[in-house]
C-alpha cells in the first residue's frame, strides 16, 4: 500500500475551536387576557376614584320653577340651595304667588304652554287640573308607600286614573278654638259633641236689654259671617252619613237644618256680628270652628288673647272607642304634566317630602311665625303631639275626610268650589228663612250634579 504505515500514529492537523454561545432562554409572554384584565382594573380604579370626588348628579337636569302660595321664599331657599348643591345640574326658581284669582292664572299659564314645573294647588282641585297633572313616578314613592306614609284623606284625594297626582308638604283640618278666659269664668269644658256645643254656646251667650249679642256662644248657623262654613257643613253632613255626591234624604236634612238651629232656634249668632275670626280675635266670641292658619291671624289681631284649641265635635252616636270624623283641606304640590323637566322636578319634590327636608321647612316657617305648616306623613305625628294647637288637629288626621265644600281656595267664579258652596249657601239662608230643608236640598243636588259632570264626575 504505497508503503504508508496504516498503525503508525500520525501528527494530527490542528482543530482551531468554536466557541460555545449559550442561546438565549426563550422569552415568557403574559397572555394578552391577562393584560386586558389588568388595563381594565386600572380604568376602573380611576374611574371609581373620580367619581368620589364628584357631586351627587340627579338623572335629570334644567332650571325649575316652583310656584308657592303661602310661605315666603326664605323658608324654601335653603332646602334649595342645599339641593343644588347637591345636584348643580338643576337651577330652582321659587316664586310665591298672590291668592288671588290664583287658580285663573294658573290654568291659563298651563294652557298657553308657559306654566310652572311645580305647583301648588288645593286638594279639592284634582278634577279640575287632573289633565294638567303628572303622575308621581314609582321611583319616587309608590302607590303603597304613598299610601302608607301619608293619612288616607290624601290617597283617597289625589289618586286619579292609574296613579298618585301629587305630594303634600303639608297638612291642614278643622279644630275647635276655645276662648280659655270665658270657659274660665263659667267653669265649662270644651264639648265633644254637637249637642254639648249647643248646651254649652246658648249658657255663653250674653245679651244686653235690646236683645243684641254682646258675646256669643258659638259662631254657626249664618253663612256670611261665618268663615269656613262651607267646611264645617261638609263635616255636620258627612259625620251624619250624608254622601255629599247627594245631598238628599233625612241624614241631609237634618244636618242642614242642626246647621241653621244656632241662629234661628238658639240666638247664640246672627247676622249683627262680625265676621267670626274677628268676633273671637276681639274676645267676644266663646267657641270658633276652623282650621290651624286662623291662629295667625287670631293671634295677629290680639296677642294677649287666651285660647286653646280641640277636636272637633262629633255627633252623640259615636262611641268613646270609635275615632271621629274631622274635615281636611290642605294644598299640595303637583308638576305639570308638560314640563321639560319632569324627572328633576320630581326629584326636588322627592327631596322635600323627606322627613329631614320636612322638619327644615317647619323650622324655617317657625322663625318667622309661631308654628310651621303641619307635618302630611303619618311617620311625624308624634313631632306635633306636644304643639297646643296642632296636636289636637293632628290626633284626628288619621280619619279625615275631604269633598268640594271649601272656602278661601281661591278657585275663581267657575271652580268646583265656588259654584258648589253657592248651592249649599243658597240652601242654608233658604232654611233660615223658613223653607223646608227637603226643598232646599233638591236645588242642591241638582246643581252638585251639574257642577260635578263640568268635570267628568257622575253623582255617587
Amino acid at each position: 500500500m504505497d508503503g504508508q504505515n496504516i498503525y503508525q500514529p500520525q501528527t494530527p492537523t490542528p482543530v482551531v475551536p468554536v466557541p460555545q454561545v449559550t442561546p438565549p432562554a426563550p422569552k415568557r409572554r403574559i397572555p394578552k387576557i391577562i393584560i386586558f384584565i389588568l388595563l381594565g382594573l386600572v380604568l376602573l380604579s380611576l374611574i371609581f376614584a373620580a367619581i368620589k370626588f364628584l357631586p351627587k348628579k340627579t338623572a335629570g337636569g334644567g332650571e325649575i320653577t316652583m310656584w308657592g302660595l303661602w310661605e315666603d321664599e326664605p323658608t324654601f331657599a335653603p332646602l334649595i340651595a342645599e339641593y343644588q348643591q347637591q345636584n348643580p345640574g338643576v337651577k330652582i326658581t321659587y316664586v310665591r304667588q298672590s291668592q288671588q284669582d290664583y287658580r285663573e292664572r294658573l290654568t291659563n299659564s298651563l294652557a298657553k304652554g308657559d306654566g310652572p314645573d311645580i305647583f301648588r294647588f288645593h286638594n279639592s282641585w284634582v278634577p279640575m287640573l287632573k289633565s294638567s297633572l303628572d303622575y308621581v313616578p314609582a321611583s319616587v314613592i309608590s302607590p303603597a308607600d304613598f299610601a302608607k306614609n301619608y293619612y288616607p284623606v290624601m290617597t283617597s284625594d289625589l289618586s286619579s286614573g292609574t296613579g298618585i297626582v301629587g305630594i303634600p308638604l303639608m297638612y291642614d283640618g278643622l279644630a275647635l278654638f276655645i276662648n280659655q278666659d270665658i270657659f274660665d269664668k263659667a267653669g265649662k269644658i270644651p264639648p265633644t259633641t254637637w249637642d254639648e256645643l249647643r248646651i254649652t254656646a246658648k249658657a255663653l251667650t250674653q245679651k244686653d236689654d235690646q236683645g243684641v249679642i254682646t258675646q256669643a256662644g258659638v259662631a254657626l248657623g249664618k253663612t256670611g259671617n261665618v268663615d269656613n262654613w262651607p267646611e264645617i257643613l261638609a263635616l255636620m253632613m258627612l259625620q251624619n252619613g250624608v254622601s255629599l255626591f247627594k245631598p238628599t234624604g233625612k241624614l241631609a236634612e237634618d244636618a242642614l237644618t242642626f246647621y241653621t238651629l244656632f241662629s234661628t232656634v238658639d240666638g247664640v249668632w246672627d247676622d249683627t256680628q262680625p265676621p267670626s275670626t274677628v268676633a273671637f280675635a276681639t274676645g267676644k266670641l266663646a267657641m270658633y270652628i276652623g282650621p290651624s292658619w286662623r291662629a295667625f291671624e287670631i293671634m295677629q289681631q290680639n296677642p294677649s288673647l287666651k285660647f286653646t284649641v280641640a277636636p272637633v265635635p262629633q255627633v252623640p252616636k259615636v262611641s268613646q272607642n270609635q275615632p271621629g270624623i274631622t274635615y281636611a283641606t290642605y294644598w299640595v304640590e303637583g308638576v305639570w304634566a308638560k314640563s321639560k323637566n319632569t324627572q328633576a322636578a320630581w326629584d326636588f319634590l322627592k327631596f322635600l317630602s323627606s322627613k329631614d327636608s320636612l322638619t327644615k321647612l317647619y323650622t324655617n316657617a317657625s322663625a318667622q311665625r309661631q308654628f310651621g305648616e303641619p307635618y302630611p306623613r303619618t311617620d311625624m305625628a308624634d313631632l306635633l303631639k306636644d304643639q297646643p294647637i296642632l296636636a289636637p288637629i293632628i290626633s284626628q288626621a288619621p280619619n279625615a275626610e275631604s269633598w268640594y265644600l271649601d272656602s278661601r281656595t281661591f278657585d275663581g267664579p267657575t271652580g268646583i268650589n265656588s259654584q258648589i258652596n253657592k248651592y249649599f249657601e243658597d240652601a242654608v239662608n233658604a232654611v233660615g228663612s223658613g223653607t223646608p230643608a227637603a226643598k232646599a236640598l233638591e236645588t242642591v243636588a241638582s246643581g252638585v250634579s251639574q257642577v260635578l259632570a263640568q268635570y267628568g264626575m257622575i253623582a255617587k
